[in-house]
């Protein structure tokens, strides 16, 4: 039986993703949060106020949202007025309202809360708000969002956000989107930030650290750098062929689908693996060896404001969606350098997972293996087949073309199939039965 299977199985209430059966609630959809904010790093702790604009989907007397259960809750008011009740357990703040909502209205839901603040256990580790050596940061993916504030922690919820923050003035606060405001007083300083495009809340982030704010660029689109000081030379040197690397992305892909730039955090402990947020890309200082040993992962994470941030997958099954196009853009990447082309990257991966287990199914890889490596090099080849297939002219066309139609929305794969078809002289259906549907690796050279 198959790990998606024992999911499916494992409860008989409905589920809006059976990959996080617990994540996302049903009935309303949100379009605003406005949180906020009061960490002290000293001691670890939170006390947050979430505002939250939602819709109602259907006549509402109930209904949840994701809040992690290290966070408690002091009060709740919907539009205004206290609910008949409200209590939080396993990872989810129920609601009761006093009256029923009709569907179709508006409504606005305060909660107070605060704790101690801790990643959310998953199958795939850890996920959330981390402690740092001298600092915090969230790395929400896939449902690590509810371990800061309250919300609807699904991929294909996205909505507009205003982040206030305060923390001990010795520390830089990141938050997504535009700095509208920075206040200091009585030894704390508050930022303000407004993410006004549509975003997914597992995308939203937090980086607090004793770190400077550079620019890298100017003409196009602004990059910047958040880090140590004591890192900048090899960050220099390292991160240095972004503007480089931004040019060719906008060329292949489309216009950076983002008002306020993009901006690169170095934190100053290591970490596992670099992570993607709204308009921001987070590595560790173990990725800034001086020798650009990471620069794979700074075109990875770069794409992914595009392919992930942008255009976002409705259900995590469709995750080739996402880290596909952005092991592609590598491959890319490459080529532009004029080192290894796209195929002969594709020709090493294809022996490589020719010798690895063949039981994966790319477009519906269960949740044990969403963020299995073979998701990501066989979504990389998928594309470069049909990239052989179309020609360049008509590939590069295609994703331009899927990144203006879908941006800021959320797509499943047969989304990009139908797409693919308007550019194929031919039916393309032979190619994606072999490569997203199949488990057995299809030969390279095979034409659809």
């Amino acid at each position: 039986m198959t790990a998606r299977k024992r999911v499916a199985k494992k409860s008989s209430a409905p589920v809006i993703d059976p990959y996080l059966p617990e994540a996302g609630n049903f009935g309303y959809r949100v379009s605003r949060y406005e949180l906020e904010l009061e960490y002290k790093v000293a001691i670890n702790r939170l006390a947050g106020a979430a505002s939250i604009t939602a819709v109602t989907l259907a006549e509402l007397k109930t209904f949840t949202l994701d809040l992690s259960s290290a966070l408690s809750v002091t009060k709740v008011t919907v539009d205004g007025k206290r609910p008949a009740q409200f209590r939080a357990s396993h990872g989810k703040l129920h609601i009761t309202l006093a009256d029923r909502l009709p569907a179709g209205a508006a409504m606005t839901v305060a909660v107070r809360y605060g704790g101690t603040p801790r990643p959310t256990r998953s199958r795939w580790g850890s996920v959330g708000f981390e402690e740092l050596t001298e600092g915090a940061l969230v790395a929400g993916q896939p449902n690590g969002a509810s371990s800061w504030f309250p919300c609807d922690d699904h991929p294909s919820a996205k909505a507009s956000f205003r982040v206030q923050i305060a923390t001990e003035s010795s520390y830089f606060a990141l938050a997504n989107g535009k700095l509208l405001a920075r206040r200091a007083r009585a030894g704390m300083t508050t930022w303000v930030y407004e993410q006004a495009e549509p975003t997914s809340t597992y995308l939203m982030t937090l980086q607090i650290g004793v770190y400077d704010r550079h620019r890298m660029a100017k003409n196009g689109v602004e990059i910047f750098a958040v880090l140590p000081d004591r890192l900048r030379e090899r960050f220099d040197h390292d991160f240095g062929r972004q503007p480089e690397m931004m040019k060719l992305f906008t060329k292949r892909f489309g216009p950076y689908p983002l008002a306020n730039g993009y901006t690169v955090v170095v934190t100053d402990d290591e970490l596992e693996i670099p992570l993607e947020a709204q308009g921001i890309s987070i590595f560790g200082a173990n990725h800034c060896d001086g020798r650009r040993g990471s620069e794979r992962l700074i075109a990875h994470e770069l794409a992914h404001q595009w392919f992930g941030n942008s255009v976002t997958v409705q259900r995590w099954r469709h995750i080739w969606l996402h880290e596909g196009f952005a092991c592609y853009a590598e491959w890319l990447w490459s080529e532009h350098c004029g080192e290894r082309t796209a195929d002969q990257w594709a020709r090493h991966y294809h022996h490589r997972l020719k010798s690895s287990p063949q039981d994966l199914v790319l477009a519906d890889p269960g949740p044990d293996d969403m963020f299995d490596d073979r998701v990501y090099k066989r979504g990389a080849l998928t594309l470069h087949a049909l990239r052989r297939h179309l020609g360049d002219t008509r590939f590069f066309a295609l994703l331009q073309d899927w990144t203006e139609r879908h941006r800021h929305a959320s797509v499943v794969t047969d989304d990009f199939v139908g797409l693919a078809a308007q550019y194929a002289d031919d039916s393309l259906r032979a190619l994606w039965t072999a490569w997203l549907y199949n488990t057995r690796v299809p030969a390279l050279d095979s034409g659809p």
